[in-house]
């Protein structure tokens, strides 16, 4: 009896060991390994303003969703966000009609990138141009305290945060101008960024930094074009990336939609594999999941289009497409996309291997989250 006892325990610790393990082999279906892969922006206070997203999760299983405080193409400060109470109940609504846990997303960045305000209820905060130039860690980590608390009430566990672009160009209309950027140093970067992804990390929050390989010097915004920065950027611009990544190498990366022809004679950053495979991966040895920029700005979608930035992306070694839905909106995006890469995987221009790949770092790290 004993042994037919321990037999049955044993088994049953394969099976749930085998469960939530890595996809390794074909069992595992590969809508939903492609569905996680998706994370999409949406309209509505709960999910019954909503009928796509309450679709996407429950039917294309897509992996995140990301919220916005102000909607773009309607101009309109309503979006997702009105006050603390609505947040938490919203973020609860999407964990539970999803089987899989969901990544939410949100950009607290602090200062003028702050989804989170103080007129819908949260506590104030300053931005990274603010506690760069008081360079006091101290005083960054008792911020980065309140924010990642803030963001783990509610039920966020993505933050696209701290920026460690260096503000190489302090007219540059997307992070110099807007306050994002610690510095021009990247040992003050290094500081004050390493201070906010402690404070996450112990809040249980994904910080995500970016946006590689380094938007500083940029005199373009990509939201509304191409950025070259050919002949801005400097090498140094990777040195927070090499040493945050060698110091936290679970944390996620954001990749900047910026050419830089030195680096790829003809792809923004986003879509080279060269970029994000050989330096990202390669150099500086990351393993953790990456994230795109949105893909709907208008310096990936005016210049390649849908289903090519899609492939191009996936294959660059993007783990997780971001579609905002905040630069234009599109309803149906979700279903759009898992079509594209499901076509593209089928046809061999997307190796499946790809796909297993970027699910398994989602799946370990959604598991490091401990989420739901």
């Amino acid at each position: 009896m004993k042994y037919i006892l321990s037999l049955f325990l044993i088994c049953l610790l394969l099976f749930i060991s085998y469960s939530f393990s890595p996809a390794e082999n074909n069992d595992l279906d590969l809508d939903k390994m492609i569905g996680q892969m998706v994370m999409v922006g949406f309209r509505g206070f709960d999910i019954a303003e909503s009928d796509h997203i309450k679709r996407d999760i429950q039917d294309h299983k897509i992996g995140g969703v990301i919220l916005f405080d102000y909607d773009v193409p309607e101009s309109i400060p309503e979006r997702n966000i009105k006050n603390p109470d609505q947040v938490q109940n919203l973020i609860a609504e999407l964990q539970d009609i999803s089987v899989n846990p969901l990544f939410i997303a949100v950009d607290q960045e602090g200062g003028r990138v702050t989804r989170l305000k103080v007129q819908h209820g949260f506590p104030e905060t300053v931005s990274a141009d603010y506690l760069g130039k008081i360079n006091h860690p101290d005083t960054t980590k008792k911020h980065a305290d309140i924010t990642a608390g803030v963001l783990n009430e509610m039920g966020f566990n993505v933050n696209f945060a701290p920026v460690v672009d260096l503000n190489i160009n302090p007219e540059n209309p997307i992070i110099g101008k807007l306050g994002r950027s610690f510095g021009a140093e990247p040992d003050l970067v290094n500081v004050h960024a390493e201070a906010v992804i402690q404070s996450h990390v112990r809040h249980n929050v994904l910080p995500v930094v970016k946006h590689f390989p380094g938007h500083g010097s940029a005199w373009n915004d990509t939201h509304v074009g191409m950025a070259d920065v050919t002949d801005t950027w400097i090498a140094a611009e990777l040195d927070p990336y090499r040493y945050l990544l060698h110091h936290h190498p679970d944390i996620g990366v954001m990749t900047a939609h910026v050419f830089n022809s030195n680096l790829d004679a003809d792809h923004p950053a986003t879509l080279s594999n060269h970029i994000q495979f050989n330096i990202l991966r390669g150099t500086l040895g990351f393993k953790g999941v990456l994230f795109s920029d949105d893909m709907q700005m208008d310096a990936i979608r005016s210049y390649y289009g849908l289903e090519t930035a899609v492939k191009k992306a996936i294959n660059a070694g993007v783990d997780v497409l971001v579609f905002a839905n905040n630069s234009v909106y599109d309803p149906d995006i979700a279903p759009k996309v898992i079509s594209a890469i499901k076509a593209f995987v089928e046809s061999g221009d997307i190796s499946e291997e790809r796909i297993k790949e970027a699910y398994n770092r989602i799946i370990e790290t959604k598991k490091r989250l401990e989420l739901p």
